[in-house]
């Protein structure tokens, strides 16, 4: 074994996929879930893909006590990967203040225990969204970072902001801060993928509910936007890719080829997606019609942003692989296994 690493929001979405990585790259796997927006049956999932059962403990990470109890209980933890957190941009602007309390809190319990328990890297789980509206795309790191256009955005910039400030505060660990583009997809094996609790808030799970008619109706929020078709753009990336990313990042800290103390990377292909397109790619792939319709804009969206991939590709040696239509192909094949063991 490489060592152990804890990975929070493991049960979750991309959580998941990356512990399997994870453990198909050599690691000892520690997951802590709240369960908030995830389920414990993601655990035998990841079991039969990897073959080995990660460390799973129901916990918030906003419980300082229990993540203590957590680290003394696991010891030589080395790396955390931090994913939980609130994460849907029109329910941040309805509950700010969940939004805050959840996601500030948690990042900063661990931050203040992984001086006193040994941990010598963190991989924290970022955003596009810290860009807001770029003047120039495709974005690269070193684009401006905008005023925030919803409060979760705003806990991206902010938890950015916490770990530079530490990190050159002179703390005995490392960073890799990854700023995410629109992760989409599943395990080609189906045996994990994106499954939200209660009415999605992400475009792919609301799109394959649709197409199995669980969900009516697919909305679509503006169709008058400064782009060819007029609904908004972004970089969609396979969940399996991005997982590897994170894997990267933590052998990349652990055997010492870091160039800084913290380190940031956008992960994205490179290719902007309109959802119309995505739409029709998916109707193309699958064969399934999409009941949709045209409705307002929402508040908080960007209109159009998609990543330049290139520092990711030739420092942290890392690159984007699925093409689209294999990415939503798995993303169907998901939304079949769950219907066939009848949970959605």
């Amino acid at each position: 074994m490489k060592g152990k690493i804890l990975v929070t929001g493991g049960a979750g979405y991309i959580g998941s996929h990356t512990t399997v990585e994870l453990q198909n790259a050599g690691y000892e796997v520690v997951i802590v879930d709240n369960l908030s927006n995830s389920s414990e049956s993601v655990i035998d999932g990841i079991e039969k893909i990897s073959g080995v059962r990660p460390v799973f403990m129901k916990l918030d990470c906003n419980d300082k006590a229990g993540m203590e109890k957590l680290f003394e209980e696991q010891k030589n933890i080395k790396g955390i990967i931090h994913f939980a957190a609130s994460k849907a941009v029109g329910e941040s602007v309805q509950k700010p203040l969940l939004y805050y309390r959840n996601n500030i809190d948690s990042l900063l319990t661990l931050m203040e225990l992984m001086p006193r328990y040994g941990v010598d890297a963190l991989v924290f789980s970022s955003s596009c969204t810290v860009y807001g509206q770029p003047d120039v795309l495709p974005v690269d790191e070193n684009a401006p970072i905008k005023p925030a256009m919803s409060p979760y955005g705003n806990t991206k910039q902010i938890n950015e902001e916490i770990i530079r400030d530490t990190i050159y505060s002179g703390v005995p660990y490392k960073a890799i801060i990854l700023r995410y583009f629109n992760p989409i997809g599943a395990h080609p094996t189906a045996e994990i993928g994106e499954l939200p609790n209660g009415v999605p808030q992400n475009l792919i799970p609301f799109v394959t509910q649709t197409a199995m008619g669980i969900r009516e109706q697919l909305s679509v929020f503006g169709d008058d936007y400064n782009t060819p078709d007029g609904s908004c753009i972004r970089d969609y990336i396979n969940v399996v890719d991005l997982a590897k990313a994170h894997v990267v990042a933590v052998d990349r800290m652990l055997t010492g080829k870091s160039l800084e103390n913290v380190e940031t990377f956008n992960l994205g292909t490179g290719r902007g997606l309109s959802v119309l397109e995505l739409i029709k790619t998916f109707e193309k792939v699958t064969g399934q019609k999409l009941n949709y319709k045209i409705v307002g804009r929402r508040e908080g969206d960007i209109e159009q942003v998609w990543a330049n991939p290139e520092k990711a590709n030739n420092v942290l040696g890392w690159k984007a692989e699925e093409s689209i239509e294999d990415t939503l192909a798995s993303a169907w094949k998901w939304q079949l296994r769950l219907r066939e063991k009848g949970i959605m």
